[in-house]
């Protein structure tokens, strides 16, 4: 059961066929153009929508406004400090912050970014600082029905092939759990040697640790030399296997806006810094409220409960079951922040040129209202500017999110009905084509059409 008991409800807009179909033709066939009122359960993203706690409430109104030095800032870096284990702790209004600030400081122009799984904003902001981007994923990732426990690891061989090679290395971000990769978990033998791989060559390992608290728990639960740790104890021991950490507080700090940027390098971090009050704000508050910086440390505590990180993973686990029922399979072992939808095998009529994760994360909408995203070919293929496929994405998936503390099993059964009454006649479901494309992070601002078969 859900440990914790509901206090506030908010009601959900409940609307009809032809006023989402209305909608949806106005929002030019993109889910991130819909407002709130259109949406029934929304599922697009787990960043910034979970539901407060009491004591993040109260901690709130605790918050200390003063501009430099607050006691929410000391809060904030005790917190924060005690559970990466690094020395330098700068505060950011979210992940993306930090990314932008770490490679515009890290990374020289050519260098390359290695990662298990790049997620779209951390591709982009290596991009924008002049870097290249190259996502070694696992190996065992491409079987999605497999029940390999960590197929969010990076691909071991390839990575030590690629350092002792010519090219010009600038990092090695590890993506925990890998979001990219399914949600799929990376495991602490899989940090460690990358740890010492990195040692090896002189290349800094940062974490992107936005779901740290979720990758610990799946580590628990799967990695037998850990079965016996607190999935707090397992954070700490990453952490303190990485050079730095950046992190989306939106995620496992269960706030709606705060972000973070750890180092041990003292002379990495006075750079940061520098960047940080000209772009974020003073390092003692990063354009967070000094009430943001209190729930966010009271997020960090919060977040690695036992019991709370059961009764998510076990939630998104009977979601995924629900959906199989329901003949719509998923990524498996099933991660802990979303289901990941297997969309190029329930729609095989559509081809990846007409964006077959996109057909079945629109169907879900216009059938039931529930918004989600797609991580296919419109997120990871390679498309020229008029909006034609060049290189599809390796799969074609539908990331049902889900918002921490949000949704009840009421509400994740109503998608698994959704998802049933479209397997039931799949060839309905019609194929979209691009008719707007942005340069950079595609998805967001794009505009698309429907295309019958």
């Amino acid at each position: 059961m859900e440990p914790y008991r509901i206090k506030v409800v908010e009601p959900i807009p409940i609307t009809t066929r032809e006023f989402r179909e209305r909608r949806y033709a106005e929002a030019g066939y993109n889910q991130f153009n819909l407002t709130a009122e259109d949406v029934t359960i929304d599922l697009l993203s787990d960043s910034g929508t979970g539901a407060l706690s009491a004591e993040q409430q109260a901690a709130g109104m605790r918050g200390d406004e003063t501009y430099a030095g607050s006691r929410s800032w000391f809060r904030f870096r005790e917190v924060a400090g005690e559970l990466t284990g690094y020395e330098h702790i700068l505060p950011v209004h979210q992940g993306r912050a930090a990314e932008r600030i770490l490679f515009g400081s890290l990374l020289k122009p050519g260098q390359i970014s290695v990662s298990n799984t790049h997620f779209d904003t951390t591709r982009a902001n290596v991009e924008l600082a002049g870097g290249v981007v190259r996502d070694l994923p696992s190996p065992a990732f491409a079987d999605l029905d497999s029940d390999e426990p960590f197929k969010g690891n990076i691909d071991l061989v390839a990575l030590e092939e690629l350092l002792e090679g010519p090219e010009d290395v600038g990092l090695v971000l590890m993506t925990i759990t890998n979001n990219g990769g399914g949600g799929q978990p990376v495991s602490m033998a899989n940090l460690k040697a990358v740890k010492k791989l990195c040692r090896r060559h002189g290349v800094p390992f940062i974490l992107d640790a936005a779901r740290f608290a979720e990758n610990a728990w799946l580590v628990t639960q799967r990695e037998e030399k850990y079965r016996d740790h607190s999935p707090r104890e397992v954070a700490k021991k990453a952490f303190r296997m990485a050079d730095g950490c950046v992190l989306s507080l939106k995620k496992d700090g269960i706030v709606h806006i705060g972000g973070l940027l750890a180092l041990q390098d003292k002379d990495l971090a006075k750079q940061c810094e520098l960047l940080l009050i000209a772009t974020e704000g003073f390092s003692t508050y990063g354009g967070l409220s000094g009430r943001d910086l209190d729930m966010c440390a009271q997020g960090l505590i919060e977040v690695t409960d036992p019991l709370y990180l059961r009764e998510r993973a076990e939630a998104t686990a009977y979601l995924a079951d629900c959906a199989r029922e329901a003949g719509v399979d998923s990524v498996r072992p099933a991660g802990v922040h979303a289901v990941y939808l297997n969309a190029g095998r329930l729609l095989p009529h559509i081809p990846p040129s007409r964006f077959t994760g996109h057909a079945l994360a629109s169907e879900l909408y216009l059938a039931g209202g529930i918004r989600c995203a797609e991580v296919g070919s419109l997120y990871l293929g390679d498309i020229d500017p008029a909006g034609d496929l060049i290189t599809p994405a390796p799969f074609e998936l539908v990331r049902l999110a889900i918002p921490r503390r949000v949704y009840t099993r009421s509400h994740l059964e109503y998608v698994a009905e959704t998802l049933a009454r479209i397997a039931k006649d799949p060839e309905r479901v019609p194929g979209y084509r691009l008719t707007e494309v942005p340069p950079i992070l595609r998805p967001f601002r794009c505009r698309l059409e429907q295309v019958r078969p």
